[in-house]
């Protein structure tokens, strides 16, 4: 039987980055096939068509890949080039389906979420260009979810995923690709795996956290095979399908075993993590933790110092919670800097056009155009070149950087599972008090203005509203309120709090110290605490 009858799901709505859910809700019967039948309904099928298929790894993971196999054959694909045993990191993938010109691809992978048979999974569609489908794109899915009444899916037996080999199904191709090489070549075209190799030989240590997921087998081949680090500088290094029971977020409450290690009296060089699929990165130097806002300034302010971006950056991009702190580096160098919403599918845009070359998130995302994702080992590798050329440590970077551009203290603070209604409500009674907070005065501040962020793409002219509150206060602080997409159960409310000073005094604070009449003005006019009952945030970041 090819044709299956079905009625449509509530609640498949692709968020920021494609569907995500608890796996249980994924593996009821029809809900996947319903999902992955409503994105080639919607991309105007996939007969003829060439897929990339791969994912992070996690629990469920196999399983729905075999079904996705199965389903595009029945729905005519010509060929499906899927990772080994299932996997490919998100970069890995956008890389594959450019390289090969691919019409799109599908990852299975809910990101830095948890995985397990009781924790989170996800799928999303990329598009020809290697990135997130446009919202035009997910609007449509969504659309079909909620009509659907059948999927094509064959009756076959499993393709063996386990070595790289081409085998029939149906009528199409199953090509079972090495996940590894392709993204690892690609990273050598663009770094001086030379001199890197030099760094290491002389002494140079690290440790790279892949936090029982996708990375692992990436980094031991780049970090331990092609450049030589000591064996065991990559830990946690197998990924498993439940990431060990680890959290796979690369930030300083979720990795706190390489925090531990990196703040420590025996600490190595340089330390770094990366999540479930690849495409987020944490860095530390010996003693000192550099904010994801900080590190896109950073590298955008070392770039030319890499092969790959020797001849200057066509421009820079960044989320709108995104510290400015890369704002003030594009000034210096003459560079555009777009500000855009969050969800890395608005900056495919802007790279396809040529306007820019480098792009970051402040949730721990950076990438460039080598690709349409963010890319973790891409942004360790940055830092492990520009520390080569420079010579320098990571807190010598950092103070140095500080001393020319002045220092954006930024956290992030995350309010996780909270009750959908009371997040949406809070936020609610904040936008009907926008037009009345200019000039008021809190701990010390006056707001000078407020807005909630409406994004125009200047390539497309697509309208992206809704898009995050701003309270902007006088002399550069700011604190940015949204709820967050990438999450499976209730709402995660995320605060984003910045403050800026020029130096050369007062550079060297504790951020959240330095935050704090800011982080109380939000409670004051904001009313986080009392709204939701909650004492702080969930994580700090």
């Amino acid at each position: 039987m090819t044709i299956h009858p079905t009625t449509p799901f509530e609640g498949q709505k692709p968020g920021t980055s494609g569907l995500r859910k608890k796996t249980p809700v994924f593996m009821q019967p029809n809900f996947l096939e319903n999902f992955v039948q409503s994105t080639f309904d919607a991309i105007g099928g996939v007969e003829g068509k060439t897929l990339v298929l791969g994912g992070d790894g996690r629990y469920f993971g196999a399983a729905a890949a075999q079904t996705i196999l199965k389903m595009a054959a029945a729905n005519g694909a010509a060929r499906v080039i899927v990772g080994q045993g299932a996997w490919l990191s998100t970069p890995a993938a956008s890389n594959m389906i450019r390289a090969r010109k691919a019409d799109g691809g599908l990852i299975l992978s809910a990101s830095h979420n948890p995985g397990g048979p009781n924790a989170d999974f996800g799928v999303k569609y990329n598009s020809a260009n290697g990135g997130p489908a446009p919202e035009a794109v997910t609007d449509a899915i969504f659309a079909r979810t909620r009509t659907i009444s059948e999927y094509r899916k064959l009756d076959v037996a499993d393709a063996d995923l386990s070595v790289p080999a081409e085998r029939i199904m149906g009528a199409m191709v199953v090509e079972v690709v090495d996940p590894v090489t392709a993204y690892a070549d690609l990273m050598e075209t663009l770094f001086d795996f030379k001199a890197l190799r030099g760094l290491f030989h002389d002494g140079f240590t690290m440790r790279m956290d892949s936090m029982c997921a996708i990375t692992g087998p990436y980094a031991k081949e780049i970090f331990e095979h092609r450049l030589g680090a000591a064996p065991g500088t990559v830990v946690h290094g197998t990924p498993l399908p439940d990431f060990g029971g680890m959290h796979p977020d690369p930030n300083p409450t979720w990795a706190h075993e390489l925090m531990a290690e990196l703040m420590g009296a025996e600490a190595p060089d340089f330390g770094a993590a990366s999540d479930g699929d690849g495409d987020r990165n944490m860095i530390l130097g010996r003693g000192i933790y550099v904010s994801p806002s900080d590190s896109l300034a950073v590298i955008a302010a070392n770039a030319t110092l890499v092969p790959g971006y020797a001849g200057g950056l066509k421009g820079v991009a960044r989320s709108m919670p995104t510290s400015t702190a890369v704002d003030r580096v594009a000034a210096a160098l003459g560079l555009d800097c777009y500000e855009t919403p969050t969800g890395w599918k608005f900056f495919g845009n802007l790279m396809d056009a040529g306007r820019v070359s480098l792009c970051g998130e402040e949730s721990f995302g950076a990438g460039s155009d080598h690709v349409r994702e963010k890319d973790g080992l891409w942004a360790i590798l940055m830092w492990l070149n520009i520390i080569a050329v420079r010579g320098q440590s990571v807190a010598e970077i950092m103070a140095g950087h500080f001393a020319r551009y002045g220092r954006n203290y930024y956290s992030r603070h995350d309010y996780e599972a909270l009750p959908t209604e009371v997040a949406t409500a809070m936020l609610d009674a904040l936008r009907t008090r926008l037009d009345n907070l200019k000039g008021l005065s809190s701990q010390g501040l006056v707001v000078e203005s407020a807005d909630e962020f409406c994004y125009t793409d200047p390539v497309d002219g697509s309208v992206s509203a809704h898009q995050g509150f701003r309270i902007l206060f006088e002399g550069g602080s700011r604190v940015v309120l949204r709820l967050s997409g990438t999450g499976t159960e209730g709402a995660t409310l995320r605060v984003y709090l910045e403050r800026y000073v020029a130096g050369p005094e007062g550079l060297s604070e504790d951020p959240q110290a330095a935050l704090a009449p800011i982080i109380a003005a939000t409670e004051e006019i904001v009313g986080i605490k009392a709204r939701t009952g909650r004492p702080g945030p969930s994580v700090i970041s």
